[in-house]
């Protein structure tokens, strides 16, 4: 017998499942954490313009500073509230990637359990730093690395100013390596991320080839 869900009796639409894993560290203090709030807050304005992405869209945040912390969990984003981050502590990078996955993993099961077909899944990296959490990152990025290759998500790596670069290209897809954020510009960011995902989620629900997405260049660097 199928377990029934409300949220998907509620709302049947096909679900964008969208993860961002979050640097929350203290080097994000200042200037960076407040960037980065506006535009979260940018994300949920954005998406809820669009009526068919603000009931496709499934948002999840995971954040690493102190602690790993699932800031948010799996909703439609009218549930979403953009959040005040706090900057604290080094950089558990690793376990956050670990944290996101399993995330996603068990938000694919209950997909399946409801009978709701999603599109290929996002997964957002943010960080200014290195893992502080020893060779956690390794592991977790041959994982996300396995999963892009069988077309099960979509990963992207954006580097904040002090990010160690060399490490975030073992950790991001061949195929799509670090981008580097011009000017701590994350509204922009954010604006591409809602106008990319408005795109996605307004196609047929496929896990194959992804979709031609916005230019990157109003707030992004491709890291060579």
């Amino acid at each position: 017998m199928r377990i029934v869900y409300p949220e998907f009796v509620d709302n049947p639409e096909s679900r964008c499942p969208v993860v961002l894993i979050l640097d929350t560290s203290a080097s994000m203090e200042g200037a960076p954490i407040e960037a980065l709030n506006r535009g979260l807050a940018a994300f949920k304005y954005e998406v809820e313009q669009d009526d068919l992405a603000a009931l496709r869209v499934d948002l999840a945040v995971v954040t690493f500073g102190q602690d790993v912390t699932v800031l948010h969990d799996f909703s439609s984003i009218d549930e979403f509230t953009a959040p005040k981050l706090e900057p604290k502590g080094r950089s558990p990078l690793g376990g956050a990637m670990e944290s996101a996955t399993q995330l996603l993993e068990e938000r694919k099961k209950t997909y399946r359990a409801a009978g709701v077909q999603y599109y290929r899944p996002w997964m957002f990296l943010i960080t200014d730093g290195a893992p502080t959490d020893g060779e956690k990152w390794v592991k977790a990025a041959e994982a996300i690395k396995q999963m892009e290759a069988q077309n099960k998500l979509s990963f992207f790596t954006i580097a904040v100013e002090g990010a160690d670069m060399d490490i975030l290209r073992e950790i991001a897809p061949v195929a799509r390596p670090p981008m580097a954020l011009k000017d701590l510009r994350f509204e922009e960011l954010f604006r591409w991320l809602s106008a990319s995902v408005k795109r996605v989620s307004s196609g047929r629900v496929s896990q194959g080839d992804m979709m031609a997405l916005p230019a990157v260049s109003g707030w992004a660097a491709t890291d060579a």
